[in-house]
């Protein structure tokens, strides 16, 4: 569940940062910033920002943005499984 939980926090990042890149797609001087997802075997999925070299492609943080979102759907999915899977074994036991 800390996978999930870390994962969740990363795709937060990396929605937060396209959001921010669109929001001030039109600022000038502005320098977009970009996010990679990395694998971490102590603290699950990690998300790194850094300033990106290329401007801010519209055509692409749209999509980006929906994965991110898609991402964080799918691990609560799995967070609430597993709840729901828990309360279950509760029941049988009590």
């Amino acid at each position: 569940m800390q996978i999930n939980a870390s994962s969740i926090q990363a795709h937060s990042a990396w929605m937060n940062n396209s959001s921010h890149n669109v929001a001030n797609v039109n600022t000038q001087g502005f320098e977009a910033l970009q996010t990679n997802l990395e694998e971490s075997s102590a603290q699950g999925i990690t998300a790194n920002t850094s300033k990106s070299e290329r401007a801010t492609d519209l055509t692409k943080e749209l999509p980006e943005q929906m994965i991110a979102e898609r991402g964080i759907e799918a691990n609560a999915r799995t967070i609430k499984t597993y709840d729901d899977v828990l309360g279950t074994v509760l029941d049988l036991k009590a």
